[in-house]
């Protein structure tokens, strides 16, 4: 069985830069404040978060989207982030699916109080 997550926030960027902060390796460290291996590439593989986040991308649209496969030992799970212009911020909203159950409570407390919140309050302190 596998569980999923839907989350939506505001920053307080417009697209482009919020995008940058996603894929840029070296921004990606400065807001986590951990090292990060990242490319803009599809296939590439990535590991963010000094290694506790580890993937490949699948698909990405600059400024846009970004589709990529988590794993999770020999699981797979896959994120979804797009990115909405709104006014002078942008919507981000993310979509993580198949996620082990095991893993589901960690990842949600993940997402909010690592992820999203280091990314806003990125832009926003």
């Amino acid at each position: 069985m596998s569980k999923s997550i839907k989350l939506n926030r505001r920053i307080k960027a417009p697209p482009e830069e919020v995008f940058r902060a996603l894929t840029n390796p070296f921004t990606i460290e400065l807001w986590s404040g951990e090292p990060a291996v990242m490319s803009e590439e599809p296939g590439t593989e990535f590991s963010m978060m000094d290694g506790s986040i580890l993937g490949r991308n699948l698909e990405i649209e600059t400024n846009e989207l970004l589709r990529q496969a988590w794993y999770f030992g020999k699981e797979e799970s896959e994120v979804i982030i797009r990115l909405f212009p709104e006014k002078e911020n942008t919507q981000i909203r993310i979509e993580h699916r198949n996620i082990p159950d095991e893993a589901y409570e960690n990842m949600l407390e993940g997402w909010k109080e690592t992820y999203l919140e280091q990314l806003k309050d990125f832009f926003e302190k």
